[in-house]
């Protein structure tokens, strides 16, 4: 008699070991960093070390910490990887601390993980989760997405310091909402057939996550500084982690980072923050749904998001990410990316070819045809509710 073979082994990377959040969260810090070690690398990009300095130095100058610094320049790249693990084996670096946009701490997240180092990370702005999440994007150096990388854990310790977010210009709160919305209206389209507790879970997070961003986004973008505004950052970089890190690799993103993916290779596209391409491409994600199923849902979501998109300043369409120019041969280029065999726009529920995906991408703002037929997916009955 043969023994039943054992249940596959899932690992879960939910959330950060430790969370420092509050004003002045980076000046009270120095203690939690050298609990982790004392020869920190701290990478970021030119500008953001040199702005920061005067912030970190009284930190990171006491002792028993000993630091050096790294630009990530040119991106998020195996270049800059490559050259960066020379400068840790240099300084003799334990601990890796990124500093930055979700390029600078991706890029501090996965060197850790080469070096088999702690991680601290400590946004710049409410732009991305980054902060929060065991992933990483890799990057051409001219800034074309090329594949993601999984992480053994979340970083070490996640430092939130409200006041310097604060100094981030708003545009990148806006683009942080973007890109948090996208969890619901893809992790629905992916994950809400699922019964794994966790994964129901998360997608009900998003949902809620959704909700908070609808309530109060434009509020909190009044008011920078404020109660409400620290609730809407605290959404884009930590609950917006979360809704991941419950999930897991189960629960991923659908079509709306895959146009995301596919536009990064379009050198126009590169004066547009992430979120407001993963913004974007939830349009487009929409548009197809009604496009391909005749979901009459999805075109009231795709409705309802316009409204709040011109509220708030997301783009709504390629005009508005500075691609209003491209030709005809670039946006099949991007359209064919986004539907490469290895993309996640497969995770919806049909088929898209790339001319599909093309009409999609040129259509995001028109009007509903109130006489198409709704053919409605099972798990997408709320998507405006």
């Amino acid at each position: 008699m043969t023994n039943p073979a054992p249940p596959s082994l899932l690992s879960l990377t939910v959330a950060p070991a430790q969370v420092l959040r509050g004003v002045p969260a980076l000046a009270q810090s120095g203690e939690a960093i050298a609990s982790l070690g004392h020869r920190p690398l701290i990478v970021g990009g030119n500008h953001t070390l040199a702005t920061l300095s005067p912030q970190l130095e009284p930190i990171l100058k006491q002792p028993p910490l000993n630091c050096a610094t790294a630009s990530y320049s040119p991106d998020c790249s195996e270049v800059s990887l490559a050259s960066l693990q020379e400068a840790v084996t240099r300084h003799q670096a334990d601990l890796i601390i990124g500093v930055g946009g979700g390029k600078a701490l991706d890029t501090a997240k996965l060197l850790a993980h080469q070096c088999q180092l702690p991680v601290v990370t400590i946004p710049t702005s409410a732009a991305t989760c980054a902060a929060w999440t065991a992933l990483s994007n890799i990057y051409s150096n001219e800034g074309a997405f090329l594949y993601d990388v999984s992480l053994n854990r979340c970083p070490d310790l996640l430092i939130l310091d409200y006041s310097l977010i604060e100094t981030a210009p708003q545009r990148t709160l806006v683009a942080g909402i973007g890109d948090a919305l996208a969890k619901w209206y893809e992790a629905s389209v992916s994950s809400a057939h699922s019964d794994q507790t966790l994964i129901i879970a998360a997608v009900q997070q998003a949902r809620v996550l959704r909700d908070i961003l609808f309530q109060k986004s434009a509020d909190a973008l009044k008011t920078p500084g404020s109660e409400v505004w620290r609730e809407v950052v605290d959404a884009t970089v930590l609950l917006a982690g979360v809704i991941g890190g419950l999930g897991g690799a189960q629960c991923r993103t659908v079509a709306a980072h895959a146009v995301h993916n596919g536009l990064t290779h379009l050198r126009g596209s590169h004066s547009a923050l992430h979120g407001e391409k993963v913004a974007y491409g939830i349009l487009v994600q929409l548009r197809l749904e009604e496009m391909v199923q005749g979901n009459q849902l999805a075109a009231s979501a795709r409705q309802q998001l316009l409204k709040f998109y011109r509220e708030i300043g997301l783009p709504q369409t390629l005009d508005d990410l500075g691609l209003g120019n491209i030709t005809l041969a670039q946006l099949r280029q991007g359209a064919d990316i986004a539907c490469q065999p290895n993309s996640d726009i497969h995770r919806l529920p049909f088929d898209v070819t790339p001319e599909q995906l093309m009409a999609a991408m040129v259509s995001t703002t028109t009007p509903v045809d109130k006489n198409c037929s709704p053919v409605l997916s099972a798990g997408m009955n709320d998507k405006q509710d």
